[in-house]
């Protein structure tokens, strides 16, 4: 019994028997509400920013992929992703009315396959075991001249797959706004509001990857901004800094950057950053509108009433 279930049940003898109901449902089954689910939840969260903000700065920017760190960190997240992929199995499911609990195994993993299966599935896709199981069998001499073609840097693209995993931080986030009881009045307004901040930031950061990403896909073409900025062999904090300014600009629609797009690649990433800028911008200025009519809002049902 933790303050958590209490807040969700209503008293001591209801979370009592949600606990005889896990306990007849089966061998090891998790309730939603439980402190493991909760505390297994959070560190799945954690993983997830990290791996959102990290893995597409090390496709776009790191030069070697096979160093001990970075096998390490995709290692470990994959082995969480696949841990957590059994888990859901056997995670009791809420129904989105918070009327009912599912607890029965059946009925647990037919709803998971229906929904979000097959998106975690695709991103927990031990894509790092693969190459490793690869890299070892294969010969040193190809494997040289595949890196030289960058062939072995475009499949690592592959492991973008993990940023599927932004569905489920969407999950959490949405799930733990129901935690709290937080319907849609200012509390949870601005919830909202950061939340969609965050977001905005992440589709920056993302953003700015994609813009350095594609031209060294293209061996760096003369007529792309990074070798007109001169930027192939710039320094790091330089390389990693300016695509996110960039980015930033596209998608505030503030400018190009230091200058106008010249190839057609380019041309095509400033289009789809505005049009992504845009579209944040919009939802910003329609959550920030239902703040600020939240603001008084029983004030004015108070005044509906007396009239």
């Amino acid at each position: 019994v933790n303050k958590f279930s209490l807040r969700m049940f209503g008293s001591q003898k209801a979370v009592e028997r949600e606990q005889e109901r896990v306990k007849s449902a089966g061998f090891w089954i998790i309730h939603p509400y439980s402190d493991f689910r909760f505390y297994w939840d959070l560190t799945m969260l954690l993983l997830m920013v990290g791996n959102l903000i990290i893995i597409p700065v090390g496709i776009t920017f790191f030069k070697d992929e096979n160093t001990t760190p970075w096998i390490v960190f995709n290692v470990v997240s994959d082995t969480f992703f696949l841990i957590d992929l059994v888990l859901n199995f056997r995670t009791g499911i809420v129904v989105e009315d918070n009327t009912e609990i599912i607890l029965d195994p059946q009925r647990i993993k037919m709803k998971y396959l229906k929904s979000w299966f097959v998106v975690d599935f695709i991103s927990s896709i031990p894509v790092d075991y693969i190459f490793l199981i690869v890299e070892t069998r294969i010969d040193s001499e190809v494997y040289k001249t595949a890196r030289a073609l960058r062939i072995v840097r475009f499949t690592k693209i592959l492991s973008l797959l993990r940023l599927l995993r932004l569905s489920r931080l969407i999950r959490y986030i949405h799930q733990w706004e129901e935690i709290f009881h937080m319907t849609y009045d200012l509390a949870s307004a601005v919830v909202r509001i950061v939340n969609l901040i965050g977001m905005m930031l992440l589709l920056c950061h993302w953003d700015g990857c994609l813009q350095f990403l594609v031209p060294m896909l293209q061996d760096f073409p003369d007529d792309c901004w990074v070798s007109l900025n001169r930027m192939v062999v710039s320094a790091a904090l330089l390389a990693r800094s300016r695509p996110s300014t960039q980015a930033m600009s596209h998608m505030l629609c503030i400018g190009y950057g230091q200058q106008a797009p010249v190839g057609m690649s380019d041309v095509w990433l400033t289009m789809l950053s505005m049009i992504v800028g845009a579209t944040c911008y919009a939802m910003f200025i329609g959550h920030a509108t239902a703040l600020i009519q939240s603001l008084d809002s029983s004030r004015r049902q108070y005044q509906e009433k007396v009239r």
